[in-house]
């Protein structure tokens, strides 16, 4: 069995590598959501007003791995508390933001932030958005494993 988990935090290419090297991860793709508009493409996306997020959403085996774990591996790879931003990375489609599946998702990614929030690791308020998951939409193929397709590691400078 498998289940569907869903996160923003920034650029969606190094999202999709955090992620795809976590066993228990059967999958990982790269689209957008939390939008208004039906069928965006990246495009779409950069120029903003459609309201999507960059998003990578992860099929996990929560036998293998429990989604605290992905909790973990979300929030080690992005600056939770940028808003609306990631690095060079500027707008509300790199907004940090976990879109859940369900009330078990929200209520466990809700305390996973509070906990975060008080645990002193960052001056800041940490501003990730928990949000009802909504449509899926799968960005362009060239996306998929983008990183990978060319043999880099990161795109973080």
């Amino acid at each position: 069995m498998t289940n569907p988990a869903t996160f923003g935090a920034g650029c969606f290419w190094q999202v999709e590598v955090a992620f795809r090297n976590v066993e228990g991860v059967v999958d990982a793709a790269v689209g957008y959501m939390g939008g208004h508009v039906t069928h965006p493409t990246y495009a779409d996306v950069c120029r903003g007003g459609t309201g999507h997020v960059e998003v990578c959403q992860v099929t996990f085996a929560p036998e293998v791995v429990s989604y605290e774990q992905l909790l973990e591996v979300f929030f080690a790879s992005h600056d939770p508390t940028q808003l609306n931003r990631q690095g060079w990375d500027i707008g509300k489609q790199y907004r940090s933001v976990v879109f859940t599946h369900d009330e078990q998702q929200r209520a466990t990614a809700l305390a996973a932030k509070q906990a975060l929030d008080q645990s002193g690791r960052y001056r800041a308020p940490v501003v990730t958005a928990v949000e009802p998951a909504a449509t899926f939409w799968r960005a362009e193929e060239y996306h998929q494993q983008y990183l990978v397709k060319r043999g880099v590691a990161t795109c973080r400078i």
